[in-house]
């Protein structure tokens, strides 16, 4: 995954889809084509009825029917480019989503998910616009202008020079337009990150803001941020409000001018300016059209900065560090030890926790790691497992560096137990296999049946295949459910993280016989402040 980025995904997208890239293509030179051909035979029609004659039935069907060939056109492009979009947004979540599940668990807990939801909805959103509605409909409009310009030239020069000369100031009226809607967009943006992220903060923190009293502070520090996405809202506003008039007085202005210069009876002017009143038709025709695609490149200029902007957000995600222990297969080890901690030395970012911590645990040996809050005892399962590095020294497992160790074979070799469980969503058979289709029905009645749970399991309509929720086990049931998860895989080592702080004596007591049934011939490490709770060895953490 390293290496990515939204140019090699959408290069990758065009190859693979090259038929609608070839569709796009034809679709786009088409419609410019076909949009320039009725006006030409709109003139040649009012002319043949200015000089007292009838038309021919061919002509009038030619003029009908480059109308619908255009329409065709237009409508078969749209499609093509939306259905290019679509894809181009597939390829691009797919590979976010690849990255984010490959980054280290430092990156995950950098992450806020205000900004990872506007990154995989907002940026690739806008980077699916910068096909759909950016550069292709840039390039369409681009061309069109300058096909309409050759076109009026050969009609009536005096009218492509006063376009020729209009037209930069126009282009220059939109960029300035254009960058305030963008700057405004920007802030938008990020007011409505910040906002998405309060929302899932707001929620995890609840209880403590019940228990300090700050409901009123979360409250306005929302509302500040929904005020900041309005003004800029109310700021592209504006702008859009202004641009779309002044460009439609002056394409009246323009025709307005042009009609009467054509009439003037003066020789000198009617060289530039003198026309058939098919010719009128066709040029007043022409100028609305040259007028449209020119609004439309300010807007379409304007959606492409903003996906430059979703880009390179995008790019800075895909170049985040990513977990390295990718590697198909581990090495055999025989070393006696299960888990050597050797002067490990670690901490969060300028906060050093573990300082040359040394210790080693044997295979089946059981022990508890005891000290005070805040010692480093959650920071050493962490390193355990894998999801940090040792700033300093070595963590090994059966003598292999964790680091080393494969996602896909860690299941294998130790299963960890939280304080609380964590529900995800599916089945109770899915609670304890975790999607991992390596694991048989077999082994999870067995897993179930070890920590005395199957029972109570077999009690619900549907057994194993009841959608789990929050009220069909009780909290001792939720922890019997843990264990079973992480002993499912019949992993060596079990990590167990204080699994019964939040738990009664009694249902401490069914908690801990499961355990030391699941405990047989593995090793165990645990972390309790409970007395009643710890195990094996003491290993002081200070």
């Amino acid at each position: 995954m390293q290496g990515k980025s939204v140019g090699r995904i959408i290069l990758n997208t065009i190859k693979k889809k090259w038929l609608l890239t070839a569709g796009i293509a034809i679709t786009v030179v088409g419609a410019i084509v076909s949009a320039l051909i009725p006006p030409l035979v709109l003139a040649k029609i009012i002319d043949t009825i200015t000089q007292g004659r009838i038309p021919e039935i061919y002509i009038i069907i030619m003029y009908f029917g480059f109308l619908l060939i255009t329409g065709l056109m237009e409508s078969a492009r749209e499609t093509f480019l939306t259905v290019f979009g679509q894809k181009i947004t597939h390829d691009l979540r797919s590979g976010l989503m690849d990255k984010y599940i490959s980054l280290t668990t430092g990156g995950l807990t950098s992450q806020e998910p205000g900004t990872v939801v506007s990154r995989f909805v907002g940026d690739v959103d806008t980077v699916e616009n910068l096909f759909t509605s950016g550069i292709i409909s840039m390039f369409a409009d681009a061309c069109k202008i300058i096909s309409i310009l050759v076109v009026i030239w050969f009609k009536t020069k005096g009218l492509a020079l006063v376009l020729l000369v209009l037209l930069p100031f126009l282009f220059l009226f939109t960029r300035i337009v254009q960058k305030n809607m963008l700057a405004a967009q920007i802030d938008n943006r990020r007011a409505v990150g910040r906002a998405s992220g309060h929302v899932p903060e707001t929620l995890h923190n609840i209880r403590t803001i019940h228990t300090l009293g700050k409901e009123k502070y979360m409250a306005e520090r929302y509302d500040e941020y929904i005020n900041e996405s309005y003004a800029a809202v109310e700021k592209t506003n504006f702008y859009d409000a202004i641009y779309s008039p002044v460009i439609l007085i002056l394409n009246a202005v323009v025709v307005a001018v042009v009609m009467l210069l054509s009439a003037s009876g003066n020789s000198v002017v009617l060289t530039l300016f003198g026309m058939t009143a098919g010719t009128a038709v066709a040029v007043i025709n022409y100028i609305s059209q040259i007028f449209s695609p020119v609004e439309s490149l300010g807007m379409e200029i304007q959606t492409i900065q903003s996906a430059i902007a979703g880009v390179h957000r995008i790019n800075e995600f895909f170049e985040q560090e990513e977990n390295s222990n990718t590697q198909n297969n581990i090495s055999v080890s025989n070393s006696e030890n299960a888990v050597d901690f050797s002067n490990v030395t670690f901490g969060y970012d300028e906060n050093k926790v573990l300082n040359d911590i040394s210790f080693s645990i044997k295979k089946g040996e059981q022990v508890t790691f005891q000290g005070r809050t805040g010692a480093g005892k959650s920071t050493i399962f962490r390193l355990l497992l894998g999801l940090y590095k040792p700033d300093k020294g070595k963590v090994l497992i059966d003598g292999r560096d964790v680091s080393d160790i494969p996602d896909s074979q860690k299941r294998k070799i130790y299963g960890y137990v939280e304080q609380t469980f964590h529900i995800v969503p599916g089945t109770i058979r899915e609670q304890i296999t975790l999607y991992d289709q390596t694991i048989d029905d077999d082994a999870v009645v067995s897993a179930a049946k070890t920590v005395g749970l199957h029972d109570a399991i077999m009690e619900l309509d549907k057994g194993y295949d009841t959608i789990c929720t929050p009220e069909i086990f009780s909290q001792g049931q939720w922890q019997l459910l843990a264990i079973a998860r992480a002993c499912v895989g019949r992993p060596e080592v079990l990590l167990l993280d204080e699994i019964t702080a939040n738990l009664d004596v009694q249902t401490e007591r069914d908690v801990m016989t499961a355990l030391n049934k699941v405990s047989e011939n593995r090793t165990v490490i645990s972390i309790s402040h409970r007395a009643s709770a710890r195990i094996g060895r003491i290993i002081e953490i200070i």
